[in-house]
């Protein structure tokens, strides 16, 4: 677990070694507050709860946590400094491992920098804050799930624009098989299990059901596999590619 310690440091570190971290969470910060207030229309809905902020999430994460994942191995493969890595004594999956997590809670710490708007719900009204926690307990996955694609994507190319392209049209799908209108047009022909299993593949099914308070088994399995099967194929494919 040491090693993987290390990555996570030495990765976290880097994050805030350049602005580039912080021009990130304040994006994220602003991003999330426009949307809640303007697009959400907190105030006028009469009601104190955080739906609004929470709806936009894997629309926000779509673009925004690519931008983070293109990074991890796509720079490293570029620059060569992978082939360093790898001569540490660090074993492929606690560098993956690490560096993963290390993304992660880059993402966790602006997710937290969102709590004034915990705050002002709770100001304005009587807010269930069981589903508030779930809720944020619910996106935090669902960011991690994106990470882990992007990690494995990133670890497939040298070119960070190529990642993030390749990152948002994979969370794209996932994301969109989810959505009612793609879910109606499928009911249309396809038999109920097709559409319930289209569903259960979606970011989306998952983080609403969570978002609602209620933390199932079932949606916490979906989140924990979907994250242990990409940074699975992140270590493939560095392997496979570390010799380019």
């Amino acid at each position: 677990m040491k090693p993987t310690l290390t990555v996570f440091r030495r990765e976290l570190r880097s994050y805030f070694a350049t602005p580039v971290a912080y021009v990130f969470i304040v994006i994220f910060l602003v991003l999330s507050s426009a949307f809640t207030f303007y697009l959400g229309n907190l105030y006028e809905r009469g009601q104190a709860d955080l739906m609004p902020f929470f709806s936009f999430h894997p629309w926000l994460y779509l673009f925004l946590v690519p931008a983070v994942s293109m990074r991890l191995w796509s720079e490293e493969r570029k620059s060569g400094t992978i082939e360093l890595l790898l001569t540490l004594p660090v074993t492929m999956w606690q560098a993956v491992l690490g560096k993963f997590l290390a993304a992660w809670a880059f993402i966790a710490i602006a997710l937290v920098l969102t709590f004034p708007l915990w705050i002002t719900v709770n100001y304005l009204g009587d807010p269930d804050n069981g589903v508030i926690l779930a809720s944020y307990i619910g996106s935090l996955l669902m960011a991690g799930a994106f990470l882990a694609i992007g990690s494995c994507i990133s670890a497939a190319t040298r070119n960070q624009v190529v990642a993030f392209i390749l990152t948002v049209v994979a969370c794209f799908v996932l994301v969109m098989a989810g959505f009612p209108l793609v879910l109606d047009a499928f009911s249309a022909w396809a038999p109920q299990g097709l559409v319930d299993a289209i569903a259960s593949l979606s970011f989306l099914t998952h983080f609403a059901s969570i978002s609602k308070g209620v933390i199932d088994l079932r949606d916490l399995l979906y989140f924990a596999l979907m994250i242990g099967f990409w940074l699975y194929a992140s270590a493939i494919v560095i392997d496979l590619k570390k010799a380019d």
